[in-house]
């Protein structure tokens, strides 16, 4: 491990909040294993800017929802690295339905959401937790979403699979200590491409300007805002585990969006 102060898995990292996650591990001169579902280029174009901030990394596809695609990514780093210091859990998906649309969702969009956005984190959790044991410490930290506490986001079955993110971080913080700790972040919402794709830039741009003026702070987080909480996280942070942290810029504490 020479020259690496730390080696990080991000899952769903080939472009949005885990882009700027594992870039944020590359600047403190980790090794990073950039992990994608499908956006190759993606990854590849994250390698290269993690390894221009001083780090190094290596791209990995892998569906998080396979519990052998978990595995191997758990082998990559260890075979490229020989450890495992944190995991940010970031991939995930959706449906955009709305939420009085009850038909619009079946039982396989939850399913897909659950296998993805619940059981791929567990299943990530469970891949590493050996490494992690075997050195004595470790970090992992799953990007949920404020959704999960208010019950409602780009559709009832995200909402309601993040809810259960938040259960399973706190659960893997009992089962994971004292060598692991567990967090999880809860964006209200970020900044990134990912809401444009779903609905389009014009319902997009109206959404955020009113998470703005709905938020304390009169702004909408960016990725960086997400990244500097994993990374916070999962390389500070030595008495913080079970925790579900909230970034939604004071919406926790207002009615403005009720």
């Amino acid at each position: 491990m020479t020259g690496i102060t730390g080696v990080a898995i991000v899952t769903g990292a080939g472009a949005g909040l885990g882009a700027a996650i594992a870039l944020g591990f590359a600047r403190k001169g980790w090794g990073v294993v950039v992990n994608f579902a499908a956006n190759r280029d993606g990854a590849e174009a994250v390698v290269t800017g993690c390894r221009a901030a001083g780090g190094e990394a290596v791209a990995c596809q892998g569906d998080v929802a396979s519990d052998a695609d978990c595995r191997r990514l758990a082998a990559t780093a260890l075979d490229r690295w020989g450890r495992i210091d944190a995991l940010a859990s970031n991939a995930g998906i959706t449906k955009f339905i709305a939420a009085e649309d009850l038909e619009g969702l079946s039982a396989e969009d939850f399913q897909r959401l659950y296998a993805v956005n619940v059981i791929g984190a567990f299943q990530m959790a469970r891949a590493v937790a050996p490494a992690m044991r075997r050195q004595g410490k470790g970090a992992i930290v799953n990007v949920s979403s404020f959704a999960g506490f208010r019950g409602f986001g780009s559709s009832l079955a995200y909402a309601v699979s993040k809810g259960a993110l938040n259960t399973l971080t706190l659960g893997l913080a009992r089962t994971l200590a004292p060598e692991i700790r567990v967090n999880a972040v809860c964006p209200s919402f970020a900044d990134t491409e990912w809401l444009a794709k779903g609905v389009g830039t014009a319902k997009s741009d109206a959404f955020k300007s009113k998470v703005a003026e709905a938020s304390l702070l009169k702004r909408i987080a960016t990725a960086e805002d997400v990244a500097d909480a994993v990374l916070w996280l999962a390389t500070g942070a030595p008495h913080v585990t079970g925790e579900l942290m909230t970034l939604a810029g004071g919406l926790q504490i207002t009615s403005a969006l009720d």
